[in-house]
């Protein structure tokens, strides 16, 4: 370490109650960006899982099946349906896509009816021993020792108590198959999981076979295959290699890019254009690639305001923090002018004197943001621990718990931003002490 460095370390223990107040002004800002960065991107990142593990994943690719008016007897409608398991899985691991896991699913819209009472829903048709799906649920009655019941269904807890139902209930289902169709089924409740005002009493789950005979779906097909990646920034990417591969073997597949040029804002909007039974004619299946940002793009836009107001935070939180670091250093260079004449006289130079100032507040920043990045990691993770009940705030929860996002890129820019502001707002002081003519100083009096 260079002299000027061990002198400006040393400087800082002069005047101890103003460096502590200056330090405590700087860890405090450093610590409320960092805190608030942290928890709003948790919370938006769990409700971004929430969505992701209802839909199965960040990946999606379903089939398509055109049915012409003549056999629905009204309009063309479309069937959802997956027939060809090995070729999907074969395209996957074929492009050695790094994925946490894969999964797939058949979904039911219709009416749920017990004792009179009638609750519109949408039924998932999953393999109900996947541990990521029963991670996912917070049983509230019932669980997955119930699920060798006949036609087991998990419900959520909004719809139990809209329906007055409870674990072992019989519940009539209807709805209509891949084909237009109606079709009924018995289905018995085996768990109540807790639900949330984001997906509210929507959502409700049985074994994908089950619910497969229900909608006419052959044996080991299903409406849609996902993947959930471990990156799930590659999203975008992995869906266009999919989507180039399912083409290049020849197979009918929709356009992200001519999604994107029609709905710039909604991908998932310009692919359902392309698949409009009535305006788009095709034969046999179709497939459908689309990842978590093309059907939920608001979900981006949320980070986005995030991030927006988390930079407003750290720009007049620095602000403020560095208006004052720059008064305190001016009555710094005044206490200690004849100090300066004396350190010039006997051989320092402008640049030194300037670099003095400059490390000094460079060093009391540095230190006083690490202090508010511990201080917020700590006051996060004791906050992760505390359980929070409460169904407003359910959909931003992890089971039942605050979680913290911490970005090192997003730390880092802040920690540099800080450094800059802090050479800014010291820069003119240091240059000015760095002027000061040795003779007139020393004959100062303060």
């Amino acid at each position: 370490m260079s002299a000027i460095s061990k002198l400006a370390l040393k400087n800082l223990s002069r005047q101890k109650k103003r460096n502590v107040v200056l330090g405590l002004a700087v860890a405090f800002g450093f610590f409320v960006i960092t805190a608030v960065d942290g928890f709003v991107s948790g919370m938006v990142n769990n409700l971004e899982e929430q969505i992701t593990q209802l839909l199965g994943g960040t990946v999606l690719i379903q089939g398509c099946q055109r049915i012409p008016a003549e056999l629905t007897g009204g309009k063309p409608q479309i069937a959802a349906l997956v027939e060809d398991d090995a070729y999907i899985r074969g395209v996957v691991e074929e492009m050695d896509i790094d994925y946490d896991y894969v999964s797939y699913y058949s979904l039911a819209a219709g009416q749920l009816i017990f004792e009179g009472k009638k609750s519109l829903i949408e039924i998932y048709g999953r393999d109900l021993n996947d541990r990521h799906l029963l991670d996912s649920f917070q049983f509230v009655n019932g669980g997955q020792e119930n699920f060798n019941w006949e036609n087991p269904f998990v419900i959520s807890e909004g719809t139990a108590k809209s329906l007055n139902l409870e674990v072992g209930d019989k519940v009539t289902f209807t709805c209509s198959t891949i084909y237009g169709q109606n079709n009924v089924e018995d289905f018995t409740v085996a768990g109540i999981i807790k639900s949330n005002n984001f997906f509210g009493s929507m959502m409700g789950y049985t074994d994908i076979n089950i619910l497969n005979k229900l909608l006419g779906i052959p044996d080991a097909g299903y409406s849609t295959f996902t993947i959930h990646l471990k990156n799930k920034n590659k999203q975008a990417q992995v869906a266009n290699l999919i989507q180039k591969k399912i083409a290049e073997d020849g197979h009918q597949v929709t356009d992200r890019m001519a999604a994107f040029m029609t709905n710039p804002k909604n991908i998932g909007r310009g692919i359902e254009k392309q698949l409009d039974p009535v305006k788009v004619e095709w034969e046999g299946t179709k497939y459908a690639v689309e990842c978590f940002n093309d059907e939920l793009p608001q979900i981006q836009i949320v980070f986005g305001y995030v991030h927006l107001i988390t930079t407003i935070i750290l720009i007049v939180m620095l602000v403020i923090v560095m208006v004052g670091l720059s008064n305190t250093y001016r009555m710094v260079m005044y206490e200690r002018i004849r100090e300066i004449g004396t350190m010039r006289a006997i051989g320092m130079t402008r640049k030194d004197t300037k670099s003095l100032f400059l490390k000094e507040a460079l060093f009391l920043t540095s230190i006083s943001a690490i202090f508010g990045l511990i201080l917020a990691i700590i006051v996060l993770a004791v906050m992760s621990l505390i359980p929070v009940n409460s169904d407003a705030l359910s959909m931003f929860l992890n089971n039942g718990h605050f979680s913290f996002v911490l970005s090192p890129v997003t730390i880092i820019l802040q920690y540099l931003l800080l450094i800059v502001l802090t050479l800014l707002s010291v820069r003119f002081v240091a240059k000015k002490a760095a002027s000061l003519n040795p003779a007139v100083a020393l004959r100062t009096i303060k």
